[in-house]
Parts: C-alpha cells; structure tokens; sequence
C-alpha cells in the first residue's frame, strides 16, 4: 500500500464501496458578495468548483440526480456519501443549513455528509450544528487551504489568513469532527520547497484527509487571463508525479489521501490538457508511485 486511499478508508469504516453524491447548497461565498472580495479565487469557475454536482431546487431531487449521474457504476442496495461541493457550505443562515444537511442524510443509504466550505465560514452556531448533525452520521468538512504561503495566498484572492485555517482545524477536531485540507500543487510562482512546506503544514496541523489538486487552467477565471499572458506555466505530467509524490510521503501515515489529482470539467479545461484523460493520468500515476517506491508518511517528521 502506497498510501492510505479513501476507497480503503470506506471498505473499513462502511463495510464496502461508497459513492459520493455532489449536491449543490449555497450559491455564493463570501469571496464573491463583496465581505471577503469580489470576484472569487483566481482559479475558480463560475460554478464555483461544482461543475459536476447535481442540479435542482430540493434536495431529494439533487440526490435523485445525482443517483442517476452514478448509476453505471453504483449497484443495487449502493452506499452514499451526500458532499456538498459548489461554493462555501456553510456560508447561509444556520436555520437553512439545518433543514438542507439534515434533509440530505435522512435517506439510509446516506451513511455520511461531507461539506465543502471556507474556514472563515464556520462559526460557534455552525460548529454546534455540524457537531450534532455529527452524532447522527460522520460529517466532513473540507477546507480550501491550496497553500500557506502569504504572496500566493493573496494572488489567487484566497481572502483568509493561515491561522483562521489553523483555528479552524482545532474547532472541527475539538468537536470530533473530521477535518479535510485541499492543496493545489503547481500554484504560479511557487518552487518545489514552498509546495513541501504547505504539505508539511497540512500533516502537522492533525487534519483527517487531504485532497491533493494539480492547478487547472479553466475557461473563464482570471488565472485564464494570466495563463494567456505568459505569465507562468502548467506542470508536465511526470513533474506533477514527483511533487505530489513528496506530498504523500509528507503526510503523517494514519491521514486519508481523499484524492491525488482534481480533473476540470473539459469543455472548460484550456490547460493542462494532458489531465482530460482521467484514467490515463491515474494509471501512469500509480506506476509511477510503484517504480518509484513512494510510501506514504516515510517523510513525516512529527508534530
């Protein structure tokens, strides 16, 4: 075992195969309505890096289509995670919250909620909240830290501070909950070094999971813009590999890898377009992985 997947995880903690259902909650996030900034992340879509969750007003319907949307590969008597995706989860009335997340994980075969959100989203009403709704099914949240550095942390608008992410962290774990931190790996202007760093950060900061990204190039987004100003350039897939393999075995051994790469919806992806070919990529991934003798935590240096 090269690292501790997610798959892994899920055969152990439900018994067998579980698939997530991406619904989408709230609509916006504080990075767009002009509390935080304007205009979002640099990098993200106008769909607020949902382009693949469920559509419909009621959440029974979004949990219907996304059901059909997984159909193929989901057997009869199938388990599911409910996940919303798009924009910052948390980032409405608690009383709205309550009633869509609830709503989601009534189903039995919703055997977990896992939200997608900002750590400056996550105040005392809905940390009591996500703590109780955690005594029901195990809750998720994750958090788009990408990285921990000052000068990237303001090119890409990410409109928070490290040690909101790190307070955060402390809140969720407090509570019990699990605590997930996403990292974009070939960030503009960012060297082998500061990559490593960020991922060190993640591991001493006692999050359960980590999802790892390459940096996409989409249609639409002001990196887009910069992207076509030469102003810096995508990874090759090899170096990818090797940066996300220091990233592995930067993670402390018991940490779930939830992904190893994000893949852009492709009728949007301007670069790098050798990522369209998820199965591909995967494949080379995990050879690479095995010729290389990459072994999660081997480069954990503890807290």
């Amino acid at each position: 075992m090269r690292y501790r997947s997610l798959n892994e995880a899920l055969r152990c903690d439900f018994g067998g195969k579980v698939y997530k259902l991406a619904l989408q909650g709230v609509s916006t996030c504080p990075n767009r309505d002009g509390t935080a900034g304007h205009d979002g992340c640099i990098f993200c879509s106008g769909w607020g890096s949902g382009e693949f969750a469920a559509v419909g007003a009621d959440i029974m319907e979004q949990i219907a289509d996304a059901k059909r949307r997984v159909a193929e590969k989901a057997p009869e008597g199938a388990q599911y995670i409910a996940y919303f995706q798009s924009f910052t989860n948390t980032y409405a009335p608690v009383e709205i919250l309550r009633q869509r997340f609830t709503a989601a994980i009534a189903p039995p075969e919703i055997v977990a909620l896992s939200v997608a959100t900002r750590p400056d989203c996550l105040g005392d009403e809905v940390l009591a909240l996500l703590e109780e709704l955690n005594r029901k099914k195990p809750v998720w949240v994750e958090l788009g830290l990408q990285t921990i550095h000052e000068t990237t942390a303001r090119y890409i608008r990410r409109g928070y501070d490290l040690p909101v992410f790190d307070e955060a962290v402390r809140a969720l774990k407090a509570r019990s909950i699990a605590a997930i931190a996403h990292q974009i790996i070939g960030l503009p202007g960012e060297t082998e070094a500061m990559i490593w760093q960020t991922a060190d950060h993640i591991a001493r900061s006692g999050v359960d999971g980590v999802k790892f990204h390459l940096l996409h190039v989409l249609r639409g987004t002001d990196l887009a813009k910069d992207y076509a100003a030469g102003k810096f350039c995508t990874l090759e897939m090899e170096e990818y590999f090797r940066l996300l393999s220091g990233c592995i075995e930067r993670q402390r051994p018991d940490t779930v890898i939830h992904r190893l790469t994000g893949d852009g919806a492709k009728r949007d992806l301007i670069a790098p377009l050798w990522s369209a070919d998820k199965k591909r990529v995967l494949n080379a991934l995990h050879r690479y992985l095995e010729e290389h003798d990459v072994q999660q935590g081997r480069l954990w240096g503890g807290s």
